[in-house]
């Protein structure tokens, strides 16, 4: 099997896994369950993680040159190697974020805005969630509730920061610093696009107008020539006999 068949016959497989992942960390994140509910989550959130560690291998031994799908994937591995200490359990929700950059990463402009707005929501609810779960029982957070949290991750992702909730432990800082990095990265797609919908846009006005000006130019070039062929045979015919 190739590389690129086998990320198109588990692109959707591995999505859906994802979202089953992210509604699985959702439901536990806000129910908090325990006894039988925690540990069947625990061992689906596991089996799904495995999943993304077997695509991982699968596609480095498949790659051509494997050196170099290692360090351009560095970030993969992380995901894969790093959830396995439970206190950075939160990344394997990057897995989404990957896979939907893989489906749309060379994509028009239209799809990159989608992505980015997606990526957007997307990332405020997770980081939400994230921050929910590392303050809530922290001593002396002020991040006890969702809407608390969410409130913190869209004012965090916005650059506003009014400061009224903030973490307190170490994860809940390293949270933060992700998605400062992550919501000026994401106002950097936004505004990289919008500009260049506006040079396409004037550029295309361009070439309009230099095309109406090249057919006014053909017109009067045709005009001229009719004006001199029938001057010349003016010219050239014999004078009316008196």
């Amino acid at each position: 099997m190739t590389y690129e068949r086998w990320e198109r016959s588990t692109e959707w497989p591995l999505a859906g896994a994802a979202l089953m992942f992210l509604a699985i960390y959702t439901w536990t994140v806000l129910t908090e369950p325990v006894g039988v509910g925690a540990q069947v989550a625990e061992h689906v959130v596991l089996a799904i993680w495995t999943l993304f560690a077997i695509d991982y291998v699968a596609r480095l031994t498949l790659a051509q040159q494997r050196t170099r799908w290692f360090l351009f994937h560095l970030h993969e591995l992380a995901i894969v190697a790093l959830p396995v200490l439970r206190p950075l359990r939160l990344l394997r929700l990057l897995t989404l974020v990957s896979l939907l950059q893989r489906s749309v990463g060379g994509a028009l402009r239209g799809r990159v805005v989608t992505y980015a707005v997606i990526g957007t929501l997307f990332l405020v609810f997770v980081a939400a969630l994230a921050m929910l779960d590392a303050e809530r029982h922290a001593p002396g957070a002020n991040i006890q509730t969702f809407p608390d949290a969410l409130w913190w991750a869209v004012a965090t992702v916005t650059t506003v920061g009014y400061g009224d909730y903030t973490p307190t432990t170490a994860t809940g800082r390293f949270i933060a610093v992700a998605l400062m990095v992550a919501g000026i990265a994401l106002l950097g797609v936004v505004t990289a696009t919008l500009a260049s919908w506006l040079v396409h846009k004037v550029a295309e006005q361009d070439d309009a107008n230099q095309a109406v000006t090249q057919r006014q130019v053909a017109e009067l070039t045709e005009q001229i020539s009719a004006l001199r062929a029938e001057l010349a045979s003016r010219a050239t015919a014999p004078a009316p006999s008196q």
